[in-house]
């Protein structure tokens, strides 16, 4: 007799239901239904049969006996399964295991300063045109309103009205927070002519990539399911950010759930070339802060959604070490993969909001209590700076022509470049199943209810796909790549062993997966545009929780190029 299921994946009905299914049936009152019942649990709808198929799904293959003592078992998983789905987990419900990128015996380096020192801008005064400022690095932004020469709520309504002008142009803002923005703003003048100053951020409009929750507008994480979501709190970050006096503009535009650059409203667009995506996931925030629209932006990182987008549209975007800043607040993702992280026009602006966001906050868990001191005056000579050889020596990379020159950069600079090579014996690609498995629990509901047929995007890398793929991971599989990465961690304090930072291309060897596993920071700055006008970078990588020395040595590189000066003409 085939006997009744539920729906969702075909799972074997409660008591309840198997009853109720046979009373429609007229038989509520005989014995039947209890017998077939008990009959169900013991055999259930998984067969020997079956398991002998699904074996290829796992690369394994065990003998008709073991698959007769496993399949009473399998059915009761089946019914540990349903149980555990009767549960309602919300996205921002953490799991009982957690992530530290420093290994035992492992401690972060301590501050290279003792004290913070930003570098001051001279000369600074307001133009003519007030929509000069609007490529201004947030430092000189910061001056502008610091001298009182430009209030708050003018830079505020500069910046509005281009995010009215062009924000549809790019497909970059999914909401514009004027109402809340102005009374931030107003807030900030009236405390500076009280003499309250809050730092350098005081008064600077800056955008949030829509996984960030703030508690007056919806957070739609780009994902038509949750086009209309409210959640009732505001992200730690945007608190830190409120309490540094920086003023929130805009929601900005993200790929559906962290993924790419396609949201449920369109594309969001590469400003130096608007027939082509800025990249994701990022996409709105580094799309906007390069255009001009806003003075920074916040974005998010798992496997390159800040590196990614920076690259694209000529950014500069910071990846903080894992668990440097408090993911409280933002969609999940990965649980152990997941950062958050500025998206600026310089690295001066990346450290100085850094500062404000970093630190424990009582509500994320993973976050190291490490002290960050900021002092842009540390000499590049006080740091041991490596470099990827053999990437730098690979001549059919797309970037060969810029990444050649950018060690020869640092070595004019006074530098003693260290050649190091990235750890390549262990399976790298492999491990993307952490992030696979995490995501499709992060998105379990989702997947079950067919809710994700909401999707714009639907093909075989889409989150959709990915999300039913990773039902199929085992668990012992996803443990055992966590045990490599523990020896990738390994591998890379050994090859980082005797330097602070290294140079090398954004996308060379694996080490956007490798580092993003491991946990190091990593900050991606232009350098150079290619024959269509597109901008190419390369990056830094430092030691865990080292940030400080990283953006030293990325300053200086910065300093002695002038590509993130330059700025898409279209909006200017």
């Amino acid at each position: 007799m085939e006997y009744p299921t539920s729906r969702s994946y075909q799972q074997p009905m409660d008591r309840r239901s198997f009853m109720a299914y046979f009373s429609g049936l007229g038989l509520g009152g005989s014995v039947l239904p209890s017998v077939l019942w008990e009959r169900q649990q013991q055999e259930g709808p998984v067969t020997t049969a079956m398991l002998a198929d699904a074996e290829a799904l796992i690369g394994l293959e065990f003998t008709d006996e073991e698959r007769e003592l496993m399949v009473a078992g399998l059915n009761s998983n089946l019914r540990r399964y349903e149980a555990l789905r009767e549960v309602a987990i919300t996205n921002e419900v953490l799991p009982a295991i957690r992530f530290n990128p420093l290994l035992p015996g492992q401690h972060a380096l301590p501050p290279i300063s003792p004290s913070a020192r930003r570098t001051r801008p001279t000369g600074v005064s307001r133009p003519a045109n007030l929509e000069e400022v609007a490529f201004w690095p947030l430092s000189s932004l910061a001056e502008l309103i610091r001298t009182r020469q430009v209030t708050s709520v003018e830079l505020t309504e500069m910046y509005v009205s281009r995010l009215q002008r062009h924000g549809s142009t790019l497909e970059c803002v999914i909401t514009l927070t004027e109402d809340l923005a102005l009374r931030q703003a107003r807030r900030a003048d009236s405390e500076l002519s009280r003499g309250v100053h809050r730092g350098p951020l005081h008064g600077v409009p800056w955008g949030a990539k829509d996984l960030l929750a703030e508690d007056e507008h919806r957070t739609t994480w780009g994902a038509k399911p949750y086009e209309n979501q409210h959640l009732p709190y505001d992200a730690s970050v945007v608190d830190r950010l409120e309490e540094a006096g920086a003023v929130l503009i805009a929601k900005l535009t993200l790929g559906a759930l962290a993924q790419g650059d396609v949201w449920y409203g369109g594309r969001t667009r590469n400003p130096w070339n608007t027939e082509q995506g800025s990249s994701g996931s990022s996409a709105g925030s580094a799309s906007a802060t390069v255009a001009g629209l806003v003075g920074f932006s916040i974005g998010s990182e798992t496997l390159g959604s800040i590196v990614s987008p920076s690259t694209r549209c000529g950014a500069t975007g910071l990846r903080p070490t894992f668990g440097r800043v408090s993911r409280a607040g933002a969609m999940a993702l990965s649980w152990t993969m997941d950062k958050l992280g500025p998206i600026c026009r310089t690295v001066e602006d990346c450290a100085l909001v850094l500062e404000a966001i970093y630190g424990p906050d009582g509500r994320d868990p993973t976050v190291a209590d490490v002290p960050f001191v900021w002092d842009a005056s540390v000499p590049l000579s006080n740091l041991r700076i490596g470099f990827v050889k053999s990437a730098f020596e690979d001549t059919e990379a797309r970037t060969h022509p810029f990444d050649t020159p950018s060690p020869d950069v640092l070595r004019r600079l006074g530098a003693d470049l260290i050649p190091i090579e990235l750890p390549s014996d262990l399976p790298i690609s492999a491990m993307r199943i952490i992030l696979t498995a995490e995501a499709g629990a992060a998105f379990d509901d989702l997947t079950r209810s067919n809710r994700d047929d909401l999707l714009v995007r639907q093909n075989r890398s889409a989150w959709p796909t990915t999300f039913r793929r990773s039902r199929l991971i085992p668990a012992v599989e996803y443990i055992q790549a966590n045990r490599v990465r523990t020896m990738l961690m390994g591998q890379m304090e050994a090859a980082m062993a005797g330097i602070d930072v290294f140079i090398t291309p954004s996308y060379a060897n694996n080490v956007l997966l490798i580092t993003n596993l491991t946990g190091h920071p990593a900050i991606s700055l232009p350098n150079g545009f290619q024959e269509d006008g597109s901008p190419v970078s390369i990056s830094f990588i430092g030691r865990l929780f080292a940030e400080d020395r990283l953006l030293v040595a990325a300053k200086a590189y910065q300093d002695a190029t002038d590509f993130h000066t330059k700025h898409p003409s279209a909006f200017g």
